[in-house]
This record gives structure tokens, C-alpha cells and sequence, in this order.
């Protein structure tokens, strides 16, 4: 069998969260306690590993501000006294510091699960439901389940913190943030370590993470998207995607004392103008997708039915660009996916081993290749995913590097090596101008509100330039290009408008519109109107309940969502990572005095990740709350023996809903018969609608509930038969007949 070289790269990235010296979101800290470093330590258990990362220097800067003492607005309430803080910093405590993800986080801490179930049994929240020991302890938790579990052994008084679970004090809070301190000055020493050692292999990216192709060629960028509406003609900013490259490779050489020769260009879009961009750079190497490579050589990658690829040749090569001196590599995308939204819901060692079993299909087809070196290139942002798995990932990371580890047919690389000793690279004479995501640049361009941040921006650019060749000594301008800089950022544009939603973009639109405002700022130019404006028209909360009785337009269409404005609605929300994998993108539910409405929105985009025709199936298990009758437990089967609260309940009715692709089948009601057994009930009035949403409506009275009667219920969501989500997951919905 011939030796197939794997080359692990992981990207690390978040947006700037500093505005005037104050981060207002927490994540670039959180992640560096959760991942960073924990990522790079595999390396000490295994010597023969390589691996290669890529960081972001904007990440870096926020990384070395962490270390050196900086706060966020989290970090500086855990340390402040609960007795002293105002009844708005007590709000901003029950808003924000419930952000973790409830089944591998918040599950697994007994009293940060009692607090989340108070602070989100109802809309409104009452401060005097929360003592100031609730607080103290919500605090200290937050920051404690977003610590990698590998830090606990290394760390052995984390662990009696942990175990501690209730009355924490202020002194416990400094000490969580100062261990958290510790764990962030280990990074860059740690890397510069492995990297002086040949274990790892540092690359950058364009300073703040913006989208090259865009900056440097905006028509070529706006095809195949929804509108143009709005847009500029042009950018003017092909200069600034060159200095933005330049300034990452001289910000990762005076930090880790190497300058990057291979270059991640965000959310891997490329396109012509890219590579010349980093070619006269001096990059030796860039990374793209599968499916762009597919377009650049006109070739079809064909999966099987579990995703194999029939043909994995094309993409296991190293692509010499022809128009210019760089080398370019092409991940697989099956992998990743599999890794960020899959792998998560098994198993560790079984995922772990389905891995391995499709890194060997791949080898296993190399016996027809005419070379003797091969790539396969897995790369994916090493941040995003593993709060999906328990323990962090690690049991996962820990099973997949043993196994390739002692596989003598199988070696894990650093990517320039591997690229300098190949002797078989194949001539690329065309790249395909696109991204990750449909090889289009649709989620940060081409549609309407990120349409308007583009022109807010250009705006901005313009006068900023107009302003310094007439004030070229001005001594804020190194200041105002780092904040125009830090606005063409991937960040803002992907959280602006359809189709991805944060929980948070209103934070998000108000720190791009404030970097733009600082620019004005430092120059002491007027501040133009629009810029105080929210760019965002319509804030949907991610979960609320009805605020009041609804009767729908129950026709399926987009046109009649005003109807559901009283409603009740819970979002599947995006990370940074586009779940690709989730079948709805949100539910609105509500009632009036003889029906219960659902509308469900599918996410049209799902579907990739199985590579055959998806079967999925939405469960809304229901029961009487104000009478008791005859109950018995959900009929799911689950990929795991990870328990979740609501697979400890019991439920009256269950409501299916079976959709193939776009085929909608007839739905199915039952109910309980008596304990345990389940039986078809009559769906007399029971009526769905399926066109751009989904519309069911639920009569109360196959339910058996009466006036006054509380419904509760919960929705389930499988793939192929098997379950995928539980929506909520940690509580009951409810609607009251009137």
C-alpha cells in the first residue's frame, strides 16, 4: 500500500471585540483557554505528530492584550463584587453568561443547569429571582466550562473549583480569571516551542480576516449572488488586501521569529487576483476547497453513498498556478463537515474509527495512481466545533492521532515540507474565483444589508483617503487605517442579513459602525449621520415565548411571517461554522382558542453532508400539563448514550412530519394507548402546508385539551430515522387554550 501524507491544518480566528480599549464579547479569551493551547499539547503525547495551524494575527494581538492583563466586559463582572454592581450589570449577567452550549456544558454542572432553568422558564426575568450568591456562582461556572478539561489536570486547583459547584466567592472568581490568565501566557511560547522542534508549522492570514477576492476584485466577486443593489462599482481596496497580507507576515515574524510560508485566505476564497496578491508577497503556498478545485480543472469529485470518493486522485496533489509563482493545495471537504457537524452526535472511538476507515478507502485507491506521494489535506477551524462533543473533542482528537500514529503506511506532515520534496505536482492553469460555501461569496456579498455595510465601508474608505492626501502627517492616520482595516474584516458582513444569525448581531452591526465612526474620530472629520443608525431593521430574540393569542394565515408563504409577529420562536443559531448539517433554521409556534400553529422553516442548504437523499423526520411530542393522562416515553433512537432532560419525560401525543428532499409526505398523529404503547390516532382537522415554510395546524381538541388547558411540548428533529436534535433541549414550549 503506498504511504499517504495527512496534514492536519487548523485555522484560529475571531473578529476584534475591542472598541476604545474594552472587549465587549468574551470569545477570543474563552477560545484561548478552550483551544489554543490545548490543541498544540496532543503534540507531547505523540511524538511522531505534526501538525500545522494558522492564526489570525488580530488574533494574536488580542491573545498577547489577554496575557498582558486586558479584560473584557465578562472578565471584569466575575471579578467584581455582586454586593456593588447596578441592577443593569445584574441584567447583562442573566443575558450573557448563559451563552454555552447546554448539553456539553451547562448538562454537566447541577447548579448552572437550576440556574439556566430558572432564568429561562419565562420571557421576562426578574432580578428578585436571582440572589446575589446565584449571580456569583453563574459567573464563576460560565468561566469554568469553557476551560478545556485537559487544563483541570494541569491545573489541580481548577478541579477543587469545580467540584466546589455552589457559594463561590469573589476570591474564587479572581482565581478562575487569573488561572485563565496562566493558560493564555502558555500559547505563544508553546508554539514557538513545537515550531523550533519541527512540529508544527505556523501560517497567517490577511491581519483582520478579510475576504480577499472581494477587496481585490469586487465584479468578478458578485457573481451568482442574489443582488447588487447597493453596492459600489468598485472597492478601491486591492491595495489594502496587499498591505493586510504584508502587515500578517510581519506580525507572526516579530512574534514567533518565522515568517509564514503558506497563507489560509479566509473562508478559503481565492481567485486569480488572490494568488498574485501572495505571490508578490512571497507566499509559497495558499489552501483552497475541494469544490473550487472542481470548477479550476473542470473535474466532478463523485461520492458514494457514505461520501467516499470514487476518484480521490485530483485532490491528494500539489497544484503549481501558472500565472504566478505559488503552489496551491485543496482540503477535502467531506472530512471537515463530518468533524464540525457529524462526529459530534457519535461515539469518540466510533467516530474516531469511521475517520480512520475513510482515511483508508482513500489510501486504498491510490494503488492505480501513477506518483508515489500523495496529500490529504484536512483543515477546519480548531475552535468552533469541539464544544459540540463532550470532554471538549479531546477523546476524539486523542483516538484518530493514536490510530494514524501507529499506522506505518500513514505520517502526519508539515505542509511546506511536504510541498518542497514533491516531485509530482500537477500544473493548475485556471483558479476558480470562490469560497468554501457553494464556491460563491454569497454570505459575505450580494445581499441587501451586507450590500449597505460594503457601501458604509467604501464611504468610509473614500473620505478617509481624500483626508489624508490633502493631511498626509495627521498623527492619528496609522490609527484610522487600523480601524478602516479592521472594518473589512469576514466578520461583520457574515453576521449582516440572511441567512446566519448569532444571537448577537446587533452587537456585531454596532461594533462595525463604530469602527467606522472611529475613523472620523481620529480625524476629526464630521461623523456622517447614517453611521449612528443600526443597519440591522428587524432583531428576532433566538427564543421567546407567544406574547399573545394568533391566528395565522396558515399558507406556507414568506409573504404572511407578519402574522407571526406575536408568536412565539426558537432559532437554531450559527457559530462562526455555517451549519450546513441542521434541517430548520427556526420555529415559530403559537395558539388561539381552538388551534395550535407551527411554522417551521427548513434550511434549504442541508442535505451536503450525507451525500445521498436525506430522510428527515420532525417529531413534536406533546401532553396536557393541567390534566394528567396516560403518558409514555419518546420513540427515538440516539447515536449516544448521552442523556438529555427531556429524554426523562413523558408525553400524550406525538406528531410526525416526514420530508424527502423537497417531497413532503402525509403527516402522522398517535397517541399513548395506555403506558409505554403508542397507537394511530384520527388527524381529523389536522392540516399541514408545505411551500416556502412549513405551516401545521394542531386542533386542541385531538389533543383533549380544554379551555384553560396548558400544552406542552418539545420538537424533535432525525436524520435517516436517527436523532439529530432536540429543540429546546433543556425545556418544555407551552401554549394555553383560552
Amino acid at each position: 500500500m503506498k504511504k499517504l501524507s495527512i496534514a492536519f491544518y487548523w485555522h484560529m480566528h475571531q473578529p476584534v471585540y475591542e472598541i476604545e480599549g474594552t472587549y465587549l464579547m468574551p470569545w477570543a479569551r474563552i477560545h484561548a483557554v478552550k483551544d489554543y493551547l490545548d490543541m498544540a499539547l496532543f503534540l507531547d503525547k505523540f511524538p511522531k505528530l505534526k501538525l500545522n495551524f494558522d492564526i489570525v494575527p488580530a488574533l494574536l494581538d488580542m491573545i498577547i492584550d489577554y496575557a498582558n492583563g486586558a479584560h473584557d466586559i465578562h472578565s471584569e463582572l466575575t471579578i467584581s463584587d455582586v454586593e456593588n454592581i447596578s441592577n443593569e450589570e445584574k441584567s447583562f449577567i442573566l443575558n450573557n453568561f448563559f451563552s454555552s452550549r447546554y448539553e456539553t456544558m451547562v448538562f454537566r454542572s447541577e447548579n448552572y443547569k437550576q440556574l439556566y432553568q430558572k432564568r429561562f422558564s419565562s420571557d421576562v426575568c426578574n432580578l428578585d429571582d436571582f440572589s446575589n450568591q446565584d449571580l456569583s456562582d453563574l459567573m464563576a461556572l460560565f468561566n469554568l466550562v469553557w476551560i478545556d478539561p485537559i487544563h483541570f489536570q494541569r491545573y489541580p486547583r481548577l478541579q477543587e473549583l469545580w467540584d466546589k459547584q455552589y457559594g463561590y466567592t469573589i476570591e474564587d472568581r479572581n482565581e478562575i480569571i487569573n488561572i485563565q490568565r496562566e493558560i493564555i501566557r502558555e500559547i505563544v511560547p508553546t508554539y514557538k516551542k513545537y515550531i523550533s522542534e519541527g512540529r508544527i508549522e505556523l501560517t497567517t492570514s490577511p491581519y483582520y480576516h478579510s475576504i480577499l477576492p472581494i477587496l481585490a476584485d469586487i465584479k468578478t466577486s458578485v457573481k451568482s449572488v442574489l443582488t447588487t443593489e447597493d453596492l459600489p462599482a468598485s472597492l478601491g481596496m486591492y491595495d489594502d488586501a496587499k498591505e493586510q497580507v504584508k502587515r500578517a507576515l510581519d506580525r507572526i515574524e516579530e512574534v514567533f521569529g518565522v515568517r509564514p510560508k503558506g497563507l489560509w485566505p479566509p473562508e478559503l476564497c481565492v481567485g486569480p487576483k488572490t494568488l498574485n496578491i501572495l505571490a508578490k508577497e512571497g507566499i509559497k503556498w495558499t489552501i483552497s476547497d475541494e469544490g473550487v478545485l472542481a470548477n479550476s480543472i473542470n473535474f466532478d469529485f463523485v461520492r458514494d453513498f457514505q461520501g467516499n470518493l470514487s476518484d480521490p486522485y485530483h485532490l491528494l496533489k500539489v497544484y503549481e498556478y501558472q500565472s504566478v509563482p505559488i503552489d496551491v493545495i485543496f482540503r477535502d471537504r467531506s472530512i471537515p463537515n463530518l468533524i464540525n457537524f457529524e462526529y459530534a452526535g457519535i461515539d469518540p472511538y466510533m467516530a474516531a474509527g469511521n475517520l480512520f476507515d475513510k482515511i483508508k478507502i482513500i489510501q486504498s485507491k491510490l494503488l492505480v495512481s501513477p506518483d508515489d506521494t500523495h496529500l490529504l489535506t484536512i483543515a477546519l477551524d480548531c475552535e468552533n466545533c469541539w464544544e459540540n462533543y463532550q470532554n471538549d473533542g479531546n477523546d476524539f482528537l486523542d483516538r484518530i492521532y493514536s490510530l494514524i500514529d501507529s499506522d506505518e503506511t500513514l505520517e502526519t506532515v508539515l505542509i511546506s515540507d511536504y510541498i518542497e520534496k514533491d516531485e509530482h505536482k500537477k500544473p493548475l492553469t485556471k483558479i476558480y474565483a470562490g469560497s468554501w460555501i457553494d464556491q460563491t461569496f454569497q454570505y459575505w456579498i450580494g445581499e441587501s444589508t451586507k450590500n449597505k455595510a460594503w457601501a458604509y465601508l467604501k464611504t468610509t474608505k473614500d473620505d478617509f483617503e481624500a483626508f489624508v492626501k490633502e493631511n498626509k502627517h495627521h498623527p492619528n492616520i496609522v490609527q484610522a487605517k487600523r480601524e478602516l482595516f479592521i472594518a473589512e474584516g469576514s466578520d461583520w458582513f457574515w453576521w449582516y442579513g440572511e441567512p446566519n444569525n448569532s444571537g448577537q448581531d446587533f452587537v456585531f452591526d454596532y461594533m462595525f459602525r463604530e469602527h467606522l465612526k472611529n475613523v472620523y474620530l481620529l480625524l476629526g472629520l464630521e461623523i456622517p449621520e447614517k453611521l449612528n443608525n443600526s443597519l440591522i431593521t428587524k432583531y428576532e430574540m433566538p427564543f421567546k415565548h407567544p406574547s399573545r393569542p394568533i391566528t395565522p394565515r396558515m399558507d406556507g408563504l414568506l409573504s404572511s411571517a407578519d402574522d407571526w409577529f406575536y408568536s412565539g420562536n426558537i432559532s437554531m443559531l450559527d457559530g462562526p461554522v455555517y451549519r450546513e448539517s441542521k434541517n430548520i433554521d427556526k420555529i415559530h409556534f403559537g395558539c388561539d382558542e381552538n388551534n395550535i400553529y407551527f411554522r417551521l422553516y427548513i434550511n434549504k442548504n442541508s442535505g451536503e453532508i450525507s451525500f445521498a437523499e436525506r430522510i428527515s423526520q420532525f417529531y413534536i411530542y406533546l401532553r396536557n400539563a393541567t390534566k394528567v393522562q396516560q403518558r409514555a416515553y419518546i420513540r427515538l433512537i440516539s447515536r449516544t448514550d448521552n442523556f438529555y432532560p427531556i429524554l426523562s419525560e413523558k408525553f400524550e401525543n406525538e406528531l410526525t412530519l416526514t420530508l424527502v428532499k423537497d417531497t413532503f409526505y402525509p403527516p402522522r398523529l398517535s397517541k399513548v394507548l395506555h403506558q409505554n404503547m403508542w397507537t394511530l390516532a384520527n388527524p381529523e382537522g389536522l392540516k399541514i402546508t408545505n411551500k416556502e415554510v412549513i405551516d401545521v395546524t394542531l386542533p386542541f381538541d385531538l389533543l383533549g385539551a380544554e379551555r384553560g388547558d396548558t400544552v406542552e411540548f418539545f420538537i424533535a428533529n432525525t436524520d435517516m430515522g436517527v436523532k439529530n436534535t432536540y429543540i429546546p433541549q433543556e425545556i418544555l414550549l407551552s401554549v394555553t387554550r383560552d
